[in-house]
């Protein structure tokens, strides 16, 4: 997908000091294993034989590489179209604050590419010159986290901007280029080296990019507008050797892809696929947490069909991968089918800055099973839903059903033809039959033995008995229907208007869940665009 809104003209506005030969990344790659193949156009920074040529200007760089010559740029962030009005207020205070006290600050990373997309960034990231000791000194309530990459999480009101420093950064990376210009040279070092350094060890080249507020300058080193304007998703050195270095950036270009409706690089997406397996070395700690970001802001449809495209979906969620292999569901495939369509009315009311809590996915997934295992009446999905949402009244919700005149969706095998003449008990039975089998595919969705057996149909899918849903997770999406029952929940009041308080949907608040698992539900089984003779 083109980037035709990105119209910026792509030349020079500030000069760049002259970088001295050594300070180029000489990237060796490792070697990868000999099942993979090798591609004909890798995607690496520069080679060992690389060169850097000075553009007669004096106002950029070129480096000849493998995919022909890249500029490094510095371009006025006004002509992007960012201003400052741009950056959340807290991030705001923290810049300010580390700016009074002489340090040089920049955003970085994915926030700095949303920004030129006009789009709302998750999230913001500060670099800075500052000691991460100093970054404490000067904030009353900020605190040094994580071992291997620490960094500083300053407080500000309820929000909680991370601040990482250029000094951990180089401890950190596999050559310190800052050490070797000063034993070359004798100088104190190149501001452009110590930005180059940094961003060499980002993951993808439209994450490589560095915005310094104060002098309105973007620094892109690694040719991340061009890709951004090329609606590309490319990794910073060889993807064989960055996806071993770091196999987390398999799941992240993918959610990076999904959210931006961007394209996989052809080699990127080659080692994307060949090199999936990896992902099962991560900490499940961190697959939830990816899957949460896949899922829980705006672009869990298109997460799981390139989960899907790629091999992925059947290591992390086996159960929805059978599902869609038991369909004839191709890789490319662009239909829909109704798990799909779930997660489609949930982006709708979902954003990067308007999150759900996991447990609501994790609510959907189960939900889905069910039906799947069994398909149900379209009125006993409208049933069920409306008791849900308001606290479990199922007499309530089985009157106000017998009411509906809307068509369902026909195009889903999970949805019965709908019968009109179910009587109310038939009706109140099997709300409460479905209640139960969602109930029991949350047991199995948490049961490595069951996952193990998901996909013994299906011998071109690798082994996985992966369990990323912890304990405390499982039963707070199991209290989202724990109130289905023929009385009401004792003390739960029903959420009033259609509103959604993101506040509470983001930290799991049980009321404003339930509704909007049920405006998913309902949206999905009745759409609005249906007419009656359809």
């Amino acid at each position: 997908m083109a980037i035709s809104s990105v119209g910026f003209g792509y030349r020079s506005y500030f000069p760049v000091r002259s970088l001295q030969y050594h300070c180029l990344w000489k990237i060796r790659f490792n070697t990868v294993a000999a099942a993979i193949e090798a591609v004909d156009e890798p995607d690496g920074f520069a080679k060992d034989n690389d060169r850097e040529d000075k553009v007669a200007d004096g106002t950029s760089y070129r480096i000849k590489g493998s995919e022909g010559d890249r500029e490094w740029k510095q371009l006025n962030s006004k002509d992007l179209g960012i201003s400052s009005s741009m950056i959340a207020k807290p991030t705001r205070k923290v810049l300010n604050g580390l700016k009074r006290e002489g340090h040089d600050v920049y955003l970085v990373g994915g926030c700095v590419r949303d920004l030129i997309l006009k789009r709302t960034p998750r999230d913001f990231d500060i670099l800075t010159s500052a000691e991460l000791r100093e970054v404490v000194r000067t904030f009353s309530k900020c605190e040094i986290v994580g071992r291997r990459f620490p960094i500083c999480h300053v407080h500000v009101g309820d929000d909680v901007v991370e601040v990482s420093s250029f000094s951990t950064s180089a401890q950190n990376s596999p050559r310190n280029m800052r050490t070797e210009f000063k034993q070359s040279s004798g100088s104190d070092g190149d501001e452009d080296c110590i930005r180059l350094n940094n961003c060499l060890q980002r993951d993808f080249t439209i994450n490589g990019l560095m915005f310094d507020p104060y002098a309105k300058v973007v620094y892109d080193y690694l040719g991340g507008i061009e890709d951004i304007r090329k609606a590309k998703v490319r990794t910073v050195i060889h993807a064989g050797t960055s996806f071993q270095q770091d196999c987390a950036r398999i799941l992240r270009g993918i959610r990076i892809a999904a959210r931006l409706g961007f394209r996989i690089s052809k080699e990127t997406a080659h080692f994307v696929k060949n090199l999936s397996f990896l992902v099962q070395r991560l900490d499940k700690g961190r697959i939830l947490m990816e899957m949460n970001y896949m899922l829980a802001y705006g672009s869990a449809e298109a997460s799981l069909r390139l989960l899907w495209k790629f091999g992925i979906l059947e290591i992390l969620i086996p159960i929805q991968a059978a599902y869609l292999a038991r369909n004839g569901f191709r890789r490319r495939d662009k239909r829909t089918n109704l798990l799909l369509s779930l997660f489609a009315n949930l982006d709708k009311l979902l954003a990067p800055d308007r999150p759900c809590h996991s447990s609501l996915w994790i609510a959907i997934l189960a939900f889905h099973k069910a039906l799947a295992d069994k398909p149900r009446s379209p009125l006993v999905l409208a049933a069920f839903s409306l008791a849900v949402h308001n606290g479990g009244d199922i007499v309530e919700a089985v009157n106000i059903t017998k009411k509906i005149t809307r068509p369902h969706d026909r195009s889903f095998f999970e949805l019965l033809e709908l019968k009109k003449n179910l009587d109310f008990q038939t009706l109140l039975d099997e709300v409460m039959d479905l209640d139960a089998s969602i109930k029991n595919a949350l047991n199995q969705m948490t049961d490595g033995y069951y996952i193990s057996k998901a996909m013994a149909a299906y011998p071109q899918a690798p082994y996985s008995d992966m369990v990323f849903i912890p304990l405390q997770l499982y039963l707070r999406a199991g209290r989202i229907f724990q109130c289905v029952k023929e009385d009401r929940e004792i003390g739960f009041e029903s959420k009033q208007g259609s509103k959604i308080e993101y506040a509470l949907l983001y930290s799991g608040d049980i009321p404003e869940t339930r509704h909007v698992f049920a405006r998913v539900v309902f949206d999905t089984v009745f759409p609005l665009n249906l007419s009656q003779e359809s």
